[in-house]
């Protein structure tokens, strides 16, 4: 057994949580989950994971509840074309080999067995995307003296025109910026680029908040669209973030992260009396937080209020309070890369292999 498949070996006590930054590590979308002789018990995916968080289920909980125990395996000894059949038609990225116990002896990932030639198709979505571009970006000063945020490079190339090339690799073709702190200058760059894509630009005459332009797009669009922050870059399967919004039948997705968060601290725990009960040194915990990404059905726009400041925590908290149909599409930690502060955005320069940045 080779060093990858061990990186992806957990145990059932293990935690959901953990098991999402094994992902991460890993740079995979999957773990075995065996005894301790290597007894394979069962197959975590992120599409399990994000499945029992969408279920209300804890990311502190064990991995055995939210595996699936009865995964698809190849034999030792499978045959080339059964398993190029098998991992096709289930659409598998990578599955378990085992040995005639059950014992995991190796693993096959998909680009492997295919070995360069065209593997699982995408199909195009062709859905616009809108990409709000109009903030000031204080937050990433010096640099955005000079230039406006979603000109910001990472490498070689801007943040906003790497958010539209991931898109296009998914079929979206349509992409509207929503424009207002140095616009002309956003608008001469695009109109200067030669790319596969249409890139249309919507200005904003005063700043409308983080939603409050969209209603500029009101008649405009008329499809569900993917809505991005300009400071942002998902890594995550764009179709299955489709079909679980329209499946759902939510009018508005947001693709949240998990985030672990330390508290640098030793956390005290009191009982009555002001007397000490516990402490516990430097505590982790586990939230899933909003991205910036989401996707929207065309009718909320008429929610949004014309030529008024707005939010999407506002637009977000109507809807909560109005009982309307919301959801989250939870993602990994590594799956969010962000650049909306310089720490982030060095994390990102980093993560992308984009070279020192300042």
């Amino acid at each position: 057994m080779d060093d990858r498949v061990r990186e992806i070996i957990m145990k059932p006590g293990d935690t959901v949580g953990e098991a999402l930054r094994r992902m991460d590590e890993s740079g995979g979308r999957i773990v075995f989950v065996t005894d301790d002789d290597g007894t394979l018990r069962g197959v975590a995916t992120d599409g399990d994971t994000r499945r029992w968080i969408i279920a209300g289920r804890g990311l502190d909980e064990p991995l055995s509840g939210a595996m699936n125990p009865r995964p698809h395996v190849l034999e030792q000894g499978f045959r080339r074309e059964s398993a190029e059949r098998l991992m096709t038609d289930g659409r598998f990225e990578c599955l378990p080999v085992v040995d005639g116990g059950g014992r995991v002896v190796d693993a096959v990932w998909w680009h492997d067995l295919i070995e360069g030639r065209p593997g699982i198709r995408r199909r195009p979505l062709g859905l616009p995307v809108v990409v709000m571009a109009g903030g000031r970006g204080t937050r990433l000063a010096p640099y955005t003296n000079v230039l406006p945020k979603p000109l910001v490079p990472i490498g070689d190339t801007p943040i906003a025109q790497l958010i539209m090339e991931r898109f296009a690799e998914w079929g979206c073709t349509e992409f509207l910026l929503m424009l207002n702190h140095k616009a002309n200058l956003i608008r001469a760059y695009f109109a200067e680029l030669d790319v596969p894509y249409r890139v249309e630009f919507v200005v904003e005459a005063q700043p409308l908040g983080t939603a409050g332009g969209l209603s500029l797009l009101s008649g405009r669009v008329t499809d569900t669209f993917f809505l991005t922050n300009c400071d942002v870059l998902v890594e995550a399967d764009y179709e299955s973030v489709l079909r679980a919004h329209r499946e759902s039948g939510n009018e508005i997705t947001l693709v949240a992260s998990m985030k672990q968060f330390t508290v640098p601290y030793g956390v005290c725990e009191v009982g009555p009396g002001g007397r000490l009960t516990g402490i516990t040194e430097k505590p982790s915990f586990d939230h899933l937080v909003s991205t910036g990404l989401y996707v929207i059905e065309p009718q909320v726009l008429a929610d949004i209020p014309r030529d008024t400041h707005y939010d999407m925590t506002d637009l977000i908290g109507g809807f909560l309070e109005r009982g309307r149909r919301l959801g989250v599409y939870p993602v990994s930690e590594g799956a969010w890369l962000d650049m909306g502060a310089l720490d982030p955005l060095r994390d990102m320069l980093d993560r992308l292999g984009a070279g020192q940045h300042g």
